[in-house]
């Protein structure tokens, strides 16, 4: 690492060990790349950290060190193909949802000209990596939280994804589109609220995390609102908690879905289903 971060990142990387945080080296790297201007593999020949560098720097670690998330730091998170502005308002989407994203591709690669529909769509990632991997879809990002709105808003301008302020469970919500969709994809809020969470996640908005008692309170009543949208045929890709593995599956089948399949992430934990609108 160029002389002068070497010593600095180690400092910090210990100081972000000691207030817990997952990754600290790794943090303690993407933050001083931040503050140096260049990539986090750059660092090994990047010039010696000026005093002014050196006072933000201890100034970004500090915010770490008291748990504020990584990508509200550095403004920025990667997803898929895509890279979206986060911060304070809105769910800093999660590497477990890129597999979501995957399969509801995989699903629709032989459907030309899709319209694709993306529930609670938060920063819009899901909807971006969607038109961007598939310039042929019609894709609509909806939302109707003030917070995450700014940000969808902000990520999706210049893209082809139409935005829509308004409830993703509303039956009035897209209706003109019901019955003519290809796929629906949401990552709701599904945390049940007695379940204890990170400290990054406690910053993340509640409203984005928690879906009730059970984690259920927004799933159920968007079931119904996908089995509207999907055209038959249609599919739909839902993310839950991996204590859902058996409930969500038996709320789609009770609609009327078929096809229904539960998939684990990379962890082996359940995370999200799917399924098909019968023809």
């Amino acid at each position: 690492m160029g002389r002068g971060w070497s010593a600095i990142v180690a400092a910090a990387t210990r100081r972000l060990d000691a207030a817990g945080v997952a990754s600290p080296r790794v943090d303690a790297e993407l933050l001083a790349a931040h503050v140096a201007g260049v990539e986090r593999g750059r660092l090994i020949v990047a010039e010696p950290p000026g005093p002014e560098q050196i006072d933000e720097y201890e100034s970004v670690v500090a915010r770490r060190e008291r748990r504020e998330p990584l990508q509200h730091i550095l403004g920025i998170v990667a997803f898929r193909r895509v890279e979206l502005a986060v911060g304070p308002g809105v769910f800093v989407p999660r590497p477990e949802t890129e597999l979501v994203v995957e399969a509801l591709l995989a699903a629709v690669s032989d459907v030309p000209d899709p319209v694709i529909v993306d529930l609670c769509s938060g920063t819009g990632a899901i909807a971006l990596s969607i038109a961007t991997e598939r310039p042929d879809a019609t894709v609509f990002a909806v939302e109707r939280d003030p917070g995450a709105w700014h940000w969808m808003t902000r990520n999706l301008a210049g893209s082809s994804v139409r935005a829509v302020d308004a409830d993703a469970v509303d039956p009035t919500t897209l209706s003109e589109w019901d019955g003519r969709c290809a796929a629906v994809i949401s990552n709701p809020p599904y945390v049940p609220s007695s379940v204890a969470v990170s400290t990054e996640v406690e910053i993340d908005p509640a409203i984005a995390v928690f879906g009730g008692d059970d984690g259920l309170s927004v799933i159920r009543p968007l079931v119904d609102r996908i089995f509207a949208l999907l055209a038959p045929g249609g599919v739909t890709a839902i993310e839950h908690d991996d204590t859902h593995e058996v409930v969500v599956p038996d709320l789609l089948r009770a609609k009327g879905f078929t096809q229904v399949r539960p998939h684990r992430d990379l962890a082996g934990k359940p995370r999200f289903t799917m399924a098909v609108k019968p023809t």
